[in-house]
């Protein structure tokens, strides 16, 4: 099978962190846990978020946008779009069934790629009032 299906420890994956984001804060407690904390934009005219990973292997995966809080919503709306919590500004960025995230992918290469993506689409949502952002709606 290929590398999707091998898990890649938590020191590759803050490896791989450091060297994409040499600014960002990686911490990791052995192979327990990582967290890993960075400002970021979704394109050279956006907004600058501070946002907060933290991965607990063979857990969970969860991605925040720690800085602005609250984040901006669009007019007419109470809640973000495409999110677990609009409380906790925690992101949807994949489906959790395995197809389209899994230990064995690096975080630079999907994760983190998938929140500027989301902050892009959200950028437009905040504009517009209208998601293009895909995805299925949350409860």
């Amino acid at each position: 099978m290929g590398q999707e299906n091998k898990w890649l420890s938590l020191a590759t994956q803050t490896i791989h962190l450091k060297q994409d984001y040499p600014d960002s804060e990686v911490k990791r407690l052995r192979e327990i846990y990582l967290t890993w904390t960075h400002t970021i934009t979704p394109s050279p005219l956006g907004a600058w978020y501070k946002v907060k990973l933290h991965y607990i292997k063979n857990k969970s995966l969860s991605f925040y946008v720690i800085e602005p809080k609250p984040l901006q919503l669009a007019n007419g709306h109470a809640e973000l779009p495409h999110v677990y919590s609009t409380e906790e500004q925690k992101l949807c960025l994949y489906y959790p069934d395995g197809t389209e995230w899994n230990p064995g992918l690096l975080l630079t290469k999907t994760v983190i790629p998938w929140a500027h993506e989301w902050l892009f689409h959200y950028e437009l949502w905040v504009g517009s009032g209208i998601w293009s952002g895909g995805g299925k709606k949350h409860n």
